[in-house]
């Protein structure tokens, strides 16, 4: 027969505590969400008057029609998802070929290179050189310029060498050395589909920040055919330049003064979407992948 151990007093205070901090925290994060989610579903008029709260008030699809007809939309959301998989994929295996050999015992000159990647997290040229360089090698406007300057991140190259030097016993490779496996293959074979977790949290990573960066399109781009969906999202909601002659009757509706605050709501969720459908895809391996590799040595 099992006894069940009894809670003491401060036990169950501190459960108390705990779930009302943890509830306290997920509405602090939850309202904002779920704010302007309601707000972008409902009429200007509504939003403008501040009756919008939890749930959408007079539900319209007008911001939404609206953006949709914005052609800088379209083309911001094709770059977007463009820097995002090219650039990740570029990013990965970048990261996974440093953090392998650094996690090497036998690799000769280990220290050595880890104080080089380490020296570049505290010392960097600043942005005017960055700038000139980005320039000497021909990127300035050009896709390349979102891609190559943040090809490697060392903080996650440092995540994903302790993930492999924590997971990948030296005995395995000792075992497939035997069978005559060479470093390459032993990588390829063994080492990636064995280092899914750390890869998807790298994935996650790396994508969220091409998904969510800006600045770099503000310093190298000027074609707004190359802009990201943040850039022209940034351009809008801060600097309010919406072109009336893209969409059909602007005109029109840029007579309700409230279009813009409508407008506002309806981008945030059409430029956010994608992460919130792809992190709970990942979110499995999250945990596993960056406590892993977070772990000291």
């Amino acid at each position: 027969m099992e006894h069940a151990i009894k809670e003491s007093r401060g036990d169950r205070l501190f459960t108390i505590i705990n779930y009302s901090v943890l509830s306290l925290l997920l509405a602090t994060v939850l309202f904002p969400l779920l704010h302007v989610l309601s707000a972008s579903f409902s009429s200007p008029q509504a939003i403008i008057s501040g009756r919008v709260w939890l749930f959408p008030v007079d539900f319209s699809l007008e911001g939404y029609k609206t953006v949709f007809n914005y052609g800088l939309v379209w083309s911001g959301y094709a770059n977007s998802l463009f820097y995002a998989v090219v650039g990740t994929t570029i990013n990965v295996i970048l990261t996974i070929m440093a953090a392998y050999p650094l996690s090497r015992k036998d690799f000769m000159g280990r220290q050595f290179f880890m104080f080089l990647f380490v020296f570049t997290m505290l010392f960097n040229g600043g942005l005017i050189p960055t700038y000139l360089l980005v320039k000497q090698l021909g990127m300035l406007d050009t896709r390349w310029a979102m891609i190559i300057p943040g090809a490697l991140a060392v903080f996650n190259v440092i995540i994903t060498r302790t993930y492999f030097r924590t997971t990948i016993s030296d005995e395995l490779l000792e075992a497939a050395q035997i069978d005559g496996c060479r470093n390459l293959r032993f990588l390829w074979k063994i080492v990636v589909p064995l280092s899914g977790p750390i890869i998807a949290v790298m994935a996650l990573f790396y994508a969220v920040g091409h998904w969510n960066s800006y600045f770099g399109a503000l310093i190298y781009l000027r074609d707004q055919g190359l802009y990201p969906l943040q850039l022209i999202l940034k351009n809008l909601l801060v600097q309010n330049e919406f072109d009336p002659t893209m969409m059909g009757d602007v005109e029109q509706m840029a007579q309700k003064a409230y279009l813009t605050q409508l407008l506002k709501y309806s981008l945030i969720v059409v430029a956010s979407l994608p992460v919130l459908i792809i992190y709970p895809f990942v979110q499995k391996h999250f945990v596993k992948g960056v406590m892993i590799g977070s772990l000291k040595e």
